[in-house]
């Protein structure tokens, strides 16, 4: 069968060309959005007198038998149709006969591919908010029972200063917190329709693009038919929204493999959620953090892939954004599965308090609250710091933690120190001492839980 667009050809298309050429084994994926689209687009024609209603009626009846028959597994794919859109308009002129060609009045395959792969990522994009959500959902849900449960807080994986493992999980709800707002950013931003746009300079025809718009779900139509055929910004920005994301959530990872390990032993990963050696039978592996790490690498790959495809285009349509939508597509998959894994494996891993309490008591992690302790009794900080420095090498020499020290061996360090220094240097009173807001206090904590509860109510 001729190529619809062959009119003007002499010769018959390579069948080489075909399978190069040819988006349909991907692009398939987009046949919802191109239904839908075409529906809207039938109806406005209908209202515009373009078309008649028996023809509209006609067209949205075979769309729909066209759905079914793609959704039953008994549609026929050939690859000589090219893509998703030639596909869908073959089989309905087969159905209904000549108003099946009208449909394509007022409009080309490059507002249409525009909008249906805008319409996807816009469905994506609402499907990963809703992931994320539920992912903080689940940090939160675990926060609640940890405030009290005391840990090393590190710098450069150091013993730092004592904080709660709910206020280590709420840095993380707060990461995903701001992806959730620019996945929103970047819905609100995009949700305009290029449908009407045609080949890049509008049409003549008497169209509704506000009616096709509404239809659709839009905001409105885009501002200038030249950019909205050549634009992917939508598809950009999905890809950095996912490859942030999956830093994120690559972070996490790297802490619960770390947290899981002998040498921690802060957590016991569900083993419903790890995996075991080949050879050495005691072997439990943190498979899925390693993969959530690894998939990373894809999502960033990915982004970089359509940036350098978009890089110095000429408007308008250019056949190079034929390869948009295989990145997109693959992104979208690896972090909705990280999401939909991450979550129940964090609600099933055990947290073993008692080995995050130990690990506190190493590291000398009361340090800074001495150095205050001292700035508040006048001493200058910097003064304040080498005494502290000279009392942390007195523990060491002692076998012991700074807070376990004795008055009487502060003292023999510098004599301003007083007998209330002990309290200070308490491991939880130091963790509950930082009060200003995003600290570490369990009261500071338990607003930082309320803030993201109220926002997930809003957002």
């Amino acid at each position: 069968m001729a190529k619809m667009w062959s009119g003007r050809f002499s010769q018959e298309v390579s069948s080489l060309l075909d399978e190069f050429n040819a988006s349909l084994p991907f692009d398939k994926k987009l046949y919802a959005q191109d239904i839908a689209g075409s529906i809207a687009h039938a109806k406005m024609l209908g209202k515009q007198g373009i078309l008649d209603q028996k023809e509209v009626e006609a067209i949205i009846q075979g769309l729909q038998q066209i759905q079914r028959e793609i959704e039953e597994g008994k549609f026929c794919w050939d690859i000589g149709d090219e893509d998703i859109h030639m596909a869908i308009e073959k089989r309905l002129t087969q159905l209904i006969g000549d108003a099946g060609k009208k449909l394509h009045t007022a409009r080309s395959r490059n507002d249409q591919v525009a909008l249906d792969f805008r319409l996807y990522v816009q469905e994506q994009t609402r499907e990963l908010i809703a992931l994320l959500k539920e992912l903080i959902e689940t940090i939160l849900s675990i926060a609640k029972e940890h405030t009290q449960t005391i840990m090393p807080g590190m710098t450069h994986l150091q013993h730092a200063q004592p904080i709660s493992f709910a206020y280590h999980l709420l840095a993380y709800g707060a990461m995903f917190k701001r992806d959730v707002e620019r996945f929103v950013s970047s819905y609100e931003r995009h949700n305009y329709s290029p449908l009407g746009c045609a080949a890049l300079a509008g049409t003549p025809h008497p169209i509704d693009r506000e009616e096709t718009a509404r239809e659709l779900g839009f905001q409105g139509p885009t501002l200038n038919c030249l950019d909205s055929v050549s634009d992917r910004d939508f598809a950009l920005e999905l890809l950095f929204n996912i490859a942030t994301m999956m830093m994120h959530i690559s972070r996490l990872a790297e802490e619960l493999i770390i947290w899981s390990t002998q040498e921690f032993g802060f957590i016991t990963i569900s083993d419903a959620y790890a995996t075991g050696s080949s050879i050495m039978p005691q072997k439990k592996n943190p498979d899925v953090p390693e993969l959530l790490r690894g998939k990373t690498g894809r999502a960033y790959g990915n982004l970089m892939a359509l940036l350098t495809v978009m890089k110095g285009l000429p408007l308008a349509y250019n056949k190079d954004m034929q390869e948009d939508k295989e990145v997109v597509f693959d992104s979208v998959a690896t972090g909705m599965i990280s999401l939909k894994i991450l979550i129940p494996l964090l609600k099933t891993m055990e947290v073993n308090r008692e080995r995050m309490a130990q690990a506190v008591e190493q590291g000398h992690l009361s340090a800074t609250d001495l150095a205050d302790y001292l700035v508040e009794r006048g001493v200058p900080f910097r003064q304040a710091h080498f005494i502290t420095g000279k009392a942390v090498a007195l523990a060491e020499s002692l076998g012991k933690d700074l807070s376990q020290l004795s008055l009487e061996e502060l003292r023999s360090v510098d004599e301003r120190i007083g007998a209330d220094v002990q309290e200070r240097l308490n491991l939880f009173a130091s963790m509950n001492a930082r009060k200003t807001p995003g600290g570490t206090a369990q009261e500071a904590v338990a607003d930082q839980i309320a803030a993201l509860e109220r926002w997930l109510q809003e957002v």
